[in-house]
């Protein structure tokens, strides 16, 4: 009996480790998750170490939040030598684009700062690029469409064929025009291409500033059209065909960049990597292939629908 009740007891206590260590295990699994999550992944521990910075810039310029807050952390991170500015985007709203210039200019102060051009990079997205010291694009990018634009959709036809009549009580003549539903008056029209005018006289001027050109030049090549990498570069509006390779070229021979220091690509942070929700997306497949893609796609075509405002971007809608 009494054998029998020492192995009764050895039982339980092995049983009883055993538990204390499972549960411990689980709770080093969790902690080295939540650690791997708030470093940014595996490539939030490179950023402990001297690095490149590579940003993306794609689709509609919009400013966004942590778009902005990101840059003011690059601008403030000793760790980052250089920046790399990754350009895919026919632009966006005139305001959006004016934030994400600001804020790579105040990275420019501290640090070297190139763009390179993927496609597409016009309107917003050649704002964005002059922002950097130094740009590249590939000999078929489609770059420049130098202006700013205001639509709107005149529906009053059609409220006619359906019976439909638009009644308003405003304030002032001006109030909520021009609108969807009447012809704009002589001085509605004269007030948006005021702002227009305003908006792209900044434009012009980030573009005779930026890129050393002359002003009465700046205008002539500020008529709205695009132009391939090619013309771009004859006409001084960037420095090199070429792509990354070319960027960091440049860095090494002329910011004195080592030559040993990695390219490392920074994201926004948003509520994903926050709740560790980005582990959950690529356990899921939701970050790469058709699914991803689709996705995309859909962001894009609500990013498109909600554009308010004047705007400095290049065949957004299909």
């Amino acid at each position: 009996m009494t054998l029998e009740a020492d192995s009764i007891a050895a039982r339980r206590k092995l049983r009883r480790s055993l538990s204390f260590w499972r549960i411990a295990a689980i709770i080093a699994a969790a902690l080295a998750i939540l650690a791997f999550v708030l470093a940014g992944g595996p490539d939030g521990f490179k950023r402990r170490t001297d690095h490149i910075a590579r940003i993306k810039v794609e689709g509609l310029i919009t400013g966004d939040r942590p778009f902005l807050k990101m840059l003011e952390k690059l601008a403030k991170t000793d760790r980052v030598k250089a920046v790399i500015i990754d350009i895919d985007s026919p632009g966006g709203t005139t305001a959006g684009s004016e934030a994400v210039y600001e804020g790579i200019r105040k990275i420019a102060a501290k640090k070297p700062v190139v763009s390179v051009m993927g496609t597409i990079a016009a309107s917003g997205g050649y704002v964005t690029a002059i922002a950097s010291d130094y740009i590249v694009a590939r000999g078929n990018t489609i770059t420049g469409s130098i202006g700013v634009i205001f639509q709107w959709a005149q529906l009053q036809k059609m409220l006619d064929t359906l019976g439909v009549q638009m009644l308003e009580v405003k304030s002032g003549e001006l109030k909520a025009e021009p609108n969807f539903f009447k012809p704009p008056s002589d001085k509605a029209i004269a007030v948006a291409n005021g702002m227009i005018q305003d908006s792209f006289r900044w434009f012009t001027g980030l573009v005779t500033e930026r890129r050393h050109l002359p002003a009465d030049r700046v205008l002539v090549l500020s008529d709205g059209r695009v132009y391939t990498g090619r013309q771009a570069l004859q006409e001084k509006l960037i420095d090199a065909i070429g792509g990354e390779d070319q960027a960091l070229e440049w860095l090494r021979k002329e910011k004195k960049i080592s030559e040993t220091l990695k390219v490392v690509t920074w994201k926004p942070e948003d509520e994903d990597s926050t709740f560790g929700l980005g582990l959950v997306k690529s356990a899921l497949g939701l970050e790469k292939g058709p699914l991803a893609s689709l996705l995309m796609t859909a962001k894009d075509a609500f990013d498109v629908a909600r554009l308010d405002g004047l705007l400095s971007v290049w065949q957004a809608r299909p």
